[in-house]
């Protein structure tokens, strides 16, 4: 049925001088939603014979935020959104270790059960935040570049494509990094196969809300950014 949505080509004219209105509330969004998946990660799910872990739950919605970003916005906006979320990672995960290095009280009688949990949070956190920037850049690039390439038209097929090439980097790199030595060979195919399927599958489901977010935001705050001429290089930040 989602192949039937179409979406006009904008005659929006990008505008640089125009304060934005949802930027800021996209971007919060888009942390929040890596924060809370890379805790809930560290539990291992099996359901029969799928075998995945919690930050699933969530952090499809983490590159259907990136598409919006990228798409309206442009990949230099997506770029320092992306590193805004790596930050943020990168406090929380020295926050919750030196946590648990400062001596406990007594009387809380919680400190194994914190380590055993919030313990494997660094190792969690240094396999997402590798596939995290390697994912979200490839999805952003991707995407960018099929706008251009397409005009502004199949945004479907723009959206979809970035996630699977974006989606399968990620899951292989977090599953290798967090989990190596922990599941079998097989167990690893299976949780990057399902991993994969399952968050590509979110992209597809979310197709018609995606589509009506981004038009709701190219209209009001006058962007529709085509990265013709933009610096793909990740390690710069700035939006011009």
């Amino acid at each position: 049925m989602w192949l039937n949505l179409t979406m006009k080509k904008s005659t929006i004219t990008p505008t640089n001088t125009k304060a934005l209105k949802y930027y800021d509330i996209i971007l919060a969004s888009f942390v929040a939603v890596l924060l809370i998946s890379n805790l809930a990660a560290v539990k291992l799910i099996t359901i029969g014979s799928i075998i995945t872990d919690g930050g699933a739950v969530l952090f499809p919605l983490a590159y259907i935020f990136g598409d919006v970003l990228t798409e309206v916005y442009g990949y230099a906006y997506a770029r320092r959104a992306i590193w805004t979320g790596f930050g943020v990672m990168l406090v929380a995960v020295a926050a919750f270790t030196l946590v648990r290095y400062l001596p406990a009280s007594p009387e809380w009688g919680l400190q194994q059960s914190y380590v055993d949990i919030l313990g494997f949070f660094p190792r969690i956190v240094a396999a997402s935040l590798v596939a995290y920037l390697v994912g979200e850049f490839l999805n952003a690039y991707v995407l960018a570049k099929l706008k251009v390439r397409y005009g502004g038209e199949k945004l479907w097929l723009r959206l979809i494509g970035s996630t699977i090439v974006g989606e399968f980097f990620d899951t292989v790199v977090f599953g290798l990094i967090a989990f190596g030595g922990i599941l079998s060979f097989n167990s690893m195919v299976n949780f990057i196969l399902v991993g994969w399927s399952f968050k590509t599958g979110v992209e597809v489901v979310m197709l018609p809300i995606t589509y009506r977010v981004i038009a709701f935001l190219k209209q009001t705050e006058h962007k529709d950014v085509f990265d013709k001429k933009t610096d793909f290089n990740p390690m710069h930040v700035a939006v011009k």
